[in-house]
């Protein structure tokens, strides 16, 4: 232990000399530049280091080297005499160890329960959870607890947990205020055991005594086991041999590294869950033994009205707050109707968000006002709603503040209908997407009644040729589901094969759960979706779908996937995996277009770009039509064709015209079209 009370004496001598930021800024840059370590600290701290104390940087590193043996060495007798580590030792001893008083957690939840409302059986369970380890402390490398957090979205789970950590760490029973959180949706595909054993490894030495496991629905099943390990066993034993290097976790398998690091510990930490579903949720993730093995479950009730009030008030002080402080109005309104309207927009399942959003764009309204008049200082500004409006009154005039925000994008429906109407044919499949509206007035009626409203599938298989219309009403659907408010976003993200299936091990799931991110409150539209199976031997396209169908599953209320490809061809795709099937319940073949129907189409497109089409060439290209589909219409390209002869007439046009000066220049006639014998 000599060299271990060598270094606690140079710095207990020389810290009023120099801080340990100097000292560590020096050795950096001493070894950046091959220069001495003591001319480096003098130089760049402007202070004379006392020789009678000196020591040579290399004897100082050495030092550090063999201390960091010597506390190895005395923890491992500490375990064997004493049962209890050095670690443990110092964990007890310091704020929020083993020697806090029980008694100092009195009053916590009442504390908490000034700024989380209408939770007071949950706050009480997550007090007695921190408590717990204080009366009854694990044996071993346990954690402190195992707590599993569940309840409706926006029933102050998160927040509830963050100020009760935040109350501790106040009280001083807990070191940190800070919640370590570990988003397992970001290891959704196996291979990255690097990254996440690094983030975990960060997780359980960092700071903080609280580290927060979410999304654990969405996380591979391979890095799951090492969570499952540390709940049940209080640690994880590694696969691989890692070394840390400057703090940072490195796998040396095919090394002859020393000192490896082969195990996690959980030791003085609290593993906090949070779900949405009780703990057979859990059970059906982790097992039974995970969830026996939790010290604590705590749930979260659907809020009241009288929470919703009190939520509402105290976001209506700060805005008055605000608006006094930053803006220099003075708000008076009745705050029964302020409340009224608030509490109304948490409904639609818009919950806190659709509260929050209400003070928020009322906020932003009065800053409008103030940026766009000139008003003096402490103008009082009257608030009230009229027919859903918020209409501020201010020096005799009246303002509806909606009015003065921008309107946010929500599509215009009358416009898509109108879209929807100007395309040629596919009437059935027009009635059933103006079906949809009326399915989901009556599901949002019902919902909002209180009633029970199961959702039908909204996923669909488009079958039919090339140039039948797929992609285009795929558009059409996305902007239209937008704009009656079933989908978020309403953007239309179109891929293949290529754009799924990854070239190597590990690369396919990233990929596609990349391209399901993309398409989150829109349409994904996948293209020749039967490509993605090739038979029972491809790996690779087998990995995508069932990526595929979880990812479905797990965005279902915001998202739509389209597959589109030939009928034959998509019958066998669906029997790739057993959840394709029922999934996509919504098959909607696209017939060819006869030839009157490409005749009407070929009028829109040449209008489209600007011509006029000659009337004498109408009956010439019906018959070349009527020809075409009926001898090689699943080759002939429907729709595509018609853009091809389109594109054809405009060049011929174009050298024709060379030739006549002076013929109109918008006219396309029957002698533009090559209407020879269709070569296929």
């Amino acid at each position: 232990m000599s060299n271990l009370m060598d270094i606690m004496d140079a710095f207990s001598r020389k810290q009023s000399q120099y801080s340990v930021d100097e000292i560590e800024q020096a050795k950096k840059k001493a070894r950046k530049t091959g220069r001495p370590f003591l001319d480096v600290l003098q130089e760049s701290t402007g202070k004379t280091f006392d020789s009678s104390h000196a020591m040579k940087a290399e004897e100082i590193n050495d030092i550090c080297d063999n201390a960091a043996k010597d506390i190895e060495d005395l923890n491992k007798h500490l375990k064997q005499d004493f049962g209890i580590g050095l670690k443990e030792q110092i964990t007890a001893a310091l704020p929020g160890g083993a020697k806090v008083d029980p008694a100092a957690f009195s009053g916590v939840e009442t504390a908490v329960a000034e700024k989380v409302f209408g939770q007071d059986a949950f706050l009480k369970k997550l007090n007695v959870a921190f408590k717990r380890p204080f009366i009854l402390p694990e044996e071993g490398e346990h954690a402190r607890n195992c707590i599993y957090i569940y309840g409706p979205k926006d029933s102050g789970r998160h927040y509830g947990l963050k100020n009760t950590v935040e109350e501790l760490a106040r009280r001083k029973i807990l070191q940190s205020d800070e919640i370590c959180t570990l988003d397992l949706s970001r290891y959704p595909s196996a291979g990255k055991d690097n990254v996440f054993l690094q983030d975990l490894y960060a997780a359980l030495n960092s700071n903080s005594q609280v580290i927060l496991f979410e999304n654990f629905r969405d996380c591979h099943i391979s890095y799951l086991s090492y969570v499952n390990d540390l709940v049940i066993r209080g640690e994880c034993y590694l696969q691989d041999r890692y070394i840390l290097l400057r703090g940072q976790l490195v796998n040396v398998s095919n090394s002859f590294a020393k000192e490896t690091v082969s195990t996690f510990s959980a030791s003085g930490k609290y593993l906090v869950f949070i779900g949405d579903k009780g703990v057979e949720d859990l059970a059906n993730v982790f097992g039974a033994p995970f969830v026996n093995a939790l010290g604590d479950t705590c749930k979260t009730e659907s809020l009241s009205e009288e929470s919703w009030r009190k939520i509402a008030a105290v976001n209506w002080t700060e805005l008055k707050e605000t608006a006094e402080k930053q803006l220099a109005f003075r708000i008076q309104a009745d705050e029964e109707q302020i409340f009224g309207a608030a509490l109304a927009c948490t409904g639609k399942n818009a919950g806190t968000e659709g509260l929050l959003s209400f003070f928020d764009r009322l906020e932003k309204g009065l800053a409008t006002l103030r940026l766009e008049g000139d008003y003096p200082k402490d103008t009082t500004v009257n608030l009230s709603i009229e027919d859903h409006n918020m209409i501020a009154e201010i020096e005799g005039q009246s303002f509806n503040l909606m009015e003065h925000l921008p309107a946010a994008y929500t599509g215009d429906v009358d416009q898509v209908k109108e879209q929807l109407d100007q395309i040629v044919g596919l009437k059935e499949i027009k009635e059933y997407i103006f079906s949809l509206e009326e399915y989901y007035k009556t599901y949002k009626r019902r919902t909002e009644a209180g009633l029970k409203a199961s959702q039908v599938s909204k996923h669909m298989i488009f079958t039919g040729n090339p140039g039948t219309g797929k992609t285009t009403i795929a558009r059409i659907i996305s902007q239209y589901l937008k704009a009656i408010g079933v989908l978020s976003g309403g953007q239309l993200v179109e891929v293949s094969r290529a754009d799924l299936v990854g070239r190597y091990v590990g690369h396919t799931a990233p990929l596609v759960n990349q391209v399901l991110k993309s398409a989150i409150g829109g349409v994904l539209f996948i293209d020749e979706a039967y490509s993605l199976y090739r038979g029972k031997d491809d790996s690779f396209g087998l990995e995508a779908i069932d990526t595929l169908v979880k990812g479905i599953e797990d965005n279902r209320d915001n998202l739509i996937v389209i597959l589109a490809g030939y009928s034959h061809e998509m019958q066998q795709f669906l029997t790739a995996n057993s959840g394709l099937k029922s999934r996509f319940p919504n098959i909607i073949e696209f017939p060819d277009y006869t030839g009157q129907e490409l005749l009407d189409i070929t009028k829109v497109t040449v209008k489209s770009k600007g011509y006029t089409l000659d009337p004498g060439a109408e009956e010439s290209l019906l018959e070349f039509y009527n020809k075409v589909q009926a001898e090689h219409s699943d080759t002939a390209g429907n729709g595509r064709l018609v853009r091809n002869k389109v594109e054809e007439a405009i060049l011929n046009q174009s050298r024709r015209l060379v030739a006549e000066p002076d013929a109109d220049l918008s006219l396309l006639q029957l002698g533009d079209f090559e209407l020879e014998e269709y070569d296929h």
